[in-house]
This record gives C-alpha cells, sequence and structure tokens, in this order.
C-alpha cells in the first residue's frame, strides 16, 4: 500500500474540479486519472495538472490497479451503474450527493460497499463544516436546551437544473446538516412548491420535517430568489444558535434569549435578553476537511460522518418529500 491514496475522479464538469484541487492539495492523497465524456472538459485540467492521464472512458481507471479510491461527481441518475461498477473493481468510493435518486437505488450501492468491504462515503460537503459541526458540539453539551425546531433558508437566483429540481438540488444540504445535529430518525415529512421557470421542475420548495421528539425543522430551497442566503437557526428551550454560512468571520452565534416565564392568568410575560457569543470556528475549506476524512475511512475502516447510512437517511426523507409534493403537500410518514 502507497503512503499516499492513489484516487481516480469520474466527472469533470461543475464539481470535479474542486475535488480534484483538494485531494491534490492534501498530503493523504494523490489524483492519477480523470474521466469525462467531454474532452472539452479535460483539456484545462490537463494543462493545470499535466501530470494526471485524461480519458473519457471511465472504465481505464476502474481497471488500473494503481486507482485505490474513485470520486464520482456525475449526474445522479448514473450513481447506481457507477458505484456498483467500482466496488465490483474493487475500489473505495466517494460519490456525490445525492447518494442516489430513490432509496432503492441507494439501498443498492450501501449495499455494493457493504459486499465489497469497501469504504463507501458520500459528498455531503457541509457536514464537514468546522462551522457546522461547532454547532453539533453546542447541541450536544445542552447548551441550547431540548431543541424546538430549525429554521432554514438556502436560496440564490440558480443554478437551475434541467434534469432534477431544487428540492434535489439544494435540499440535501439542509436535511444532511439537520439530521447531523439532531441525530435522531425523522418521523413525517411534508413538502410544497412551485414551477415558475419550467413547467415541470420545481424551482422553490418549503420543506418540513417531524422527529418523534416533538422537533420540526423547516427547510426554504429555491433557486428564484433576488439574493443569495444560507441560513439556519436552531431555537432551544435554553438558547438559540444561528449559523450563516456566508458570513466571512463569526458563521455561528450563540444567543442567550428565550421566553421565562408566561403567565396568562395576569397576562405577564417574561422574556430573556442576554449576551450574544460567537464561538472561534477553524477557517478550514469544508471540502478539504471531507477529502481528508474519506482517506482516514479508506486507511481506517471506520465509517465517516457522511458514510453510505447517512447517505441512504437523506434519500429517504427526499424521496418522502418528493411524494408529498406530488400530493399537494399531504404529509408522509417514515417507518
Amino acid at each position: 500500500m502507497t503512503d499516499t491514496l492513489k484516487v481516480g475522479v469520474i466527472g469533470a464538469g461543475y464539481w470535479g474540479p474542486n475535488l480534484i484541487r483538494n485531494f491534490n492539495d492534501s498530503p493523504s492523497s494523490d489524483v492519477v486519472a480523470v474521466a469525462d465524456l467531454q474532452p472539452q472538459r479535460l483539456a484545462p485540467i490537463q494543462k493545470r495538472y499535466p501530470s494526471i492521464h485524461m480519458t473519457t472512458d471511465h472504465r481505464s481507471i476502474l481497471a488500473d490497479p494503481k486507482v485505490e479510491a474513485v470520486a464520482i461527481a456525475t449526474p445522479i441518475s448514473t450513481h447506481r451503474a457507477l458505484c456498483e461498477e467500482a466496488f465490483a473493481a474493487g475500489k473505495h468510493v466517494l460519490v456525490e450527493k445525492p447518494l442516489a435518486g430513490t432509496v432503492t437505488d441507494a439501498e443498492a450501492i450501501v449495499a455494493a460497499a457493504k459486499a465489497a468491504d469497501r469504504t463507501l462515503m458520500v459528498g455531503h460537503t457541509f457536514v464537514h463544516n468546522p462551522a457546522v459541526g461547532a454547532v453539533r458540539a453546542i447541541i450536544e453539551r445542552g447548551e441550547l436546551g431540548e431543541i424546538h425546531y430549525i429554521d432554514s433558508q438556502r436560496v440564490n437566483l440558480g443554478l437551475h437544473q434541467f434534469d432534477f429540481n431544487v428540492l434535489w438540488d439544494l435540499g440535501p444540504h439542509d436535511v444532511s446538516i439537520t439530521l447531523h445535529w439532531l441525530d435522531q430518525e425523522p418521523r413525517w415529512v411534508q413538502c410544497v412548491g412551485g414551477c415558475f421557470v419550467q413547467d415541470d421542475i420545481e424551482d422553490v420548495a418549503w420543506l418540513t420535517i417531524g422527529f418523534a421528539s416533538g422537533a420540526i425543522a423547516h427547510a426554504h430551497l429555491s433557486w428564484l430568489a433576488p439574493g443569495k442566503i444560507r441560513t439556519m437557526t436552531v431555537i432551544g428551550s435554553r438558547k438559540m444558535a444561528m449559523y450563516d454560512d456566508l458570513m466571512p468571520v463569526e458563521k455561528v452565534k450563540i444567543f442567550d434569549q428565550g421566553v421565562e416565564r408566561l403567565d396568562p392568568d395576569e397576562l405577564r410575560r417574561a422574556y430573556r435578553a442576554g449576551d450574544i457569543h460567537s464561538p472561534r470556528v477553524p477557517m478550514t475549506e469544508a471540502l478539504q476537511v471531507e477529502v481528508t476524512r474519506f482517506v482516514e475511512s479508506v486507511r481506517t475502516g471506520k465509517p465517516s460522518i457522511s458514510d453510505g447510512e447517512a447517505g441512504l437517511r437523506v434519500v429517504r426523507v427526499l424521496e418522502a418529500a418528493s411524494r408529498s409534493l406530488c400530493a399537494k403537500g399531504a404529509r408522509v410518514e417514515l417507518a
């Protein structure tokens, strides 16, 4: 086994170049091959990384004994076939979010990884963000008290997709973060949305998830908004926290605010408005953390926080949300 993990990247479109850069920047990995069906995508990568082998046939990467792992950054509909091929070839796999477009396909990918005894990790990059990790630590310490609800906004103007809707594009981020923070299985899902630019693809959606504890998570997802917003607010019985991914500093703030006492008989209300604290959060790029953890998972065999099972849980929520969306917002129960 070599000191650095030899990685092949399949897919050099929007996200592939970011994976190539981060795997190459990591001292524990090297990209040795890149595949894409469109040669014009490979040309600029070849210019920047002349030592990397470029190919339009991903099978040559899977057949290369030097390649220990592959990173798959291709359309969702191709994930199952490519993952199964990679596991059959004995490769470890990092596949972009979401794991698959259906629960059936996601379960098949997880099963293939187990059968091959290989690492499967899903590119839910935000759960590896140090700021997201900081909020989870705050929740675990009980600093916020009992979690009442999570409210998030992930909106911007574009990028409109042509083969899947905003729920499957932006939703995996908020769902993966919420499940990571609460560490609970969701009980029910509701979703409504609208198709305003394309007739059959929702460009705005409102997703609500209910948990056994009584906590509720709500996410506003949109490709059709005047500005970019990336905020998640956690409301607890003791304190509140806000995570704003667009802030250059102070991405996390803790608010010592809440309701102290309500007395309906005397019509009295007492509120607490204490200090606002912003903990120090490392500025490390989330994708760099992700690829480092992927290498560690491959080397140690220990699952990552965004392993196949975590990816499967996200797909279960998204598929249920799709059913709710088709049923005009009807509640869909989750087993």
